[in-house]
Formats: structure tokens, sequence, C-alpha cells
């Protein structure tokens, strides 16, 4: 992945990537107060959801998922669990909404994360 230098006000990577032979773009960037990551097969931004860590007395961590438009998705739940501590927000625009996918996606960015 490609790290951004100063071109930006925050830090990002970015990667593409084949998975199960279409061409995956994924773009994952770290601001003062959120994670953005975009996934895309499409060119474009897709559905939009957002994770939140819940602040309780709880013995593991919980995070609440919400979905700002489109479809939900289990991905931002496996990311969300993935040790962020800052609310995050994640845009898939897919051809291929596979289990497949999902893991090279989920693999890129675990491997790639900003946090």
């Amino acid at each position: 992945m490609e790290i951004s230098g100063s071109r930006f006000p925050f830090s990002h990577k970015q990667a593409s990537m084949e998975i199960k032979g279409i061409k995956t773009d994924v773009v994952i960037c770290r601001h003062d107060d959120h994670f953005l990551v975009i996934a895309t097969q499409i060119g474009a931004m897709g559905t939009m959801l957002q994770a939140r860590k819940e602040e309780g007395m709880a013995i593991h961590p919980t995070f609440s998922v919400s979905t700002v438009f489109g479809k939900r998705n289990e991905l931002i739940e496996q990311i969300s669990l993935s040790g962020s501590y800052k609310p995050l927000l994640i845009s898939l625009g897919l051809k291929d909404h596979s289990v497949e996918t999902m893991r090279g996606i989920l693999s890129a960015v675990s491997e790639n994360r900003l946090w």
C-alpha cells in the first residue's frame, strides 16, 4: 500500500488488488476523530456504514453499527473488532458481495490499517 505524504492533511493508504478476477481499490484514511475505509470495484462509493465503540463497563468491547445509506454488511463488524478506538466509516461499492471478496478486503484493511 502507498502511504500519503504531505498531499493531504490526514494519513492515508491506498491499494489496488484483484479479488476473484475483479479489480478492487481500497483507501484507508485516518482523521483526528475517525477512520474512513473505502473499498470499490465499481469506481464509486457505495453503501456507507458506521461503527462506534460503545462506552461501558463490559469486559469485552462492544460496537454499535449503523447504516448511513445503502445495505448493511458484515464486513464493518469484522473491521470494527480489529482494534480501532475511533469511530469507523466504511463505504463498499462492490460488484461481488461474496464471502471471498469480503475476506480479501478485510485482509487488505487488517494488513495495512492505520490504527
